[in-house]
């Protein structure tokens, strides 16, 4: 055996990759960046501002401060103030001297709306986790380990090329075969292929994509519509009239009529409703971008993939419109590229097939793995010479 034959082989065999039984994939990333991004900001932001409307409250105890009688004691102020806090009504008179009321439960209602605004803002991914994830996590684990798989075949492929070039006496036959091997397409493994061709008549997954990010603006829009007739209606209302003259006490004379009460908890309203709308504002074209992703195909990974035998969806130019399940498949390879074993060797091999094409005529992994190894990818001139030589 020659040294330049031991050679290739050691040069194939570390090229080869290692086979990955039992539990594995378990680290496969089933949201996208962006898509994780939009939920963490989404759900914990009013969960944060929740968090410190509560603890405003407990810190400075009573939400309001009213401005009762000098005759009141003590433990009658504090009954104005938990009597005007429990009902939150303004009182005012119009031109005619008629009493208007206004409620300003938004105040009262701040944390449990933002407790709601989370829960919405949760739905949209606890639906892309029941009705998308469980497929997608199949469709994923199956591509890639058949892209993987499809690699090394590739690499066995050429092992067994220079195995009989070196074995054989006739290198006529050899390239003969070979030859014949080409033409009939022997060394492509079209199951990965046509599986990826049939996820373009599928919808399921992009349907559900589409859902979530759908849901996204629109509860958004939601809570825009909330903030603005609500919230805006008491943004700056920092005092109000309160009347206590309900039920027995409302023939007593010595009690005002109306109380004023001061709003103490106005600033970190304002700071909650300010901040919503600048976070929300700032999600909604991350969120648009992420549903224009679904327009146009990412060919970065297919490109590079073009090299492997019966790989060639570009080359034969089968990509259809992108708004289907094999766009999404492609943007979560691309997320899970590091579970993608054979992507650093392609991209490699690749990026040396642009060097060499001008001089050889590189196609796939196999062509460019045979040229490495030492073979001509295609049959040599003189051996084309001599069977010209030989049939004048």
């Amino acid at each position: 055996m020659s040294l330049a034959h031991t050679a290739a082989e050691y040069m194939l065999s570390d090229a080869l990759l290692p086979d990955r039984r039992g539990p594995r994939l378990k680290g496969l990333r089933l949201e996208l960046p962006l898509d994780r991004m939009v939920k963490f900001v989404a759900v914990g932001f009013p969960l944060l501002l929740m968090s410190l409307a509560f603890a405003q409250e407990f810190s400075s105890g009573s939400p309001i401060s009213c401005f009762c009688p000098s005759n009141f004691s003590i433990r009658q102020a504090a009954y104005v103030d938990s009597s005007c806090w429990d009902a939150l009504v303004h009182h005012e008179q119009d031109e005619s001297g008629q009493y208007r009321t206004k409620s300003l439960w938004p105040h009262k209602a701040l944390p449990y709306s933002l407790l709601a605004l989370a829960v919405a803002m949760y739905l949209p991914a606890l639906l892309w986790q029941y009705a998308a994830v469980p497929a997608l996590s199949s469709d994923l684990r199956f591509i890639i380990s058949e892209l993987d798989k499809s690699y090394n075949r590739a690499i066995r492929l050429v092992q067994h090329m220079l195995k009989i070039r070196q074995e054989g006496s006739d290198p006529h036959a050899f390239w003969d075969e070979l030859e014949k091997a080409r033409k009939e397409r022997y060394f492509e493994f079209p199951l990965l292929e046509r599986y990826l061709a049939c996820k373009q008549r599928s919808h399921s997954l992009v349907a559900a994509y589409l859902l979530r990010n759908s849901l996204l603006l629109f509860f958004t829009s939601a809570t825009y519509l909330y903030l603005g007739h609500f919230h805006l209606d008491v943004f700056f209302q920092e005092e109000f009239s309160c009347s206590i003259k309900t039920g027995l006490l409302r023939g007593e004379t010595h009690i005002p009529d109306l109380i004023t009460c001061r709003l103490t908890s106005l600033s970190v309203f304002q700071i909650v409703s300010l901040s919503s709308v600048a976070i929300y504002t700032l999600l909604v074209p991350v969120i648009i971008y992420n549903l224009t992703r679904l327009c146009r195909w990412d060919k970065r990974l297919l490109s590079i993939y073009e090299m492997l035998p019966a790989f060639d969806l570009l080359s034969r130019k089968m990509l259809g419109c992108p708004i289907n399940d094999l766009n999404v498949i492609l943007l979560f390879l691309r997320a899970n590229v590091s579970e993608l074993i054979s992507f650093s060797w392609l991209s490699v091999l690749c990026a040396l097939k642009d060097t060499t094409t001008q001089k050889h005529n590189i196609d796939t992994v196999v062509d460019f793995m045979t040229l490495l190894a030492g073979l001509e990818p295609s049959k040599p001139k003189h051996l084309t010479h001599g069977m010209c030589d030989e049939n004048p």
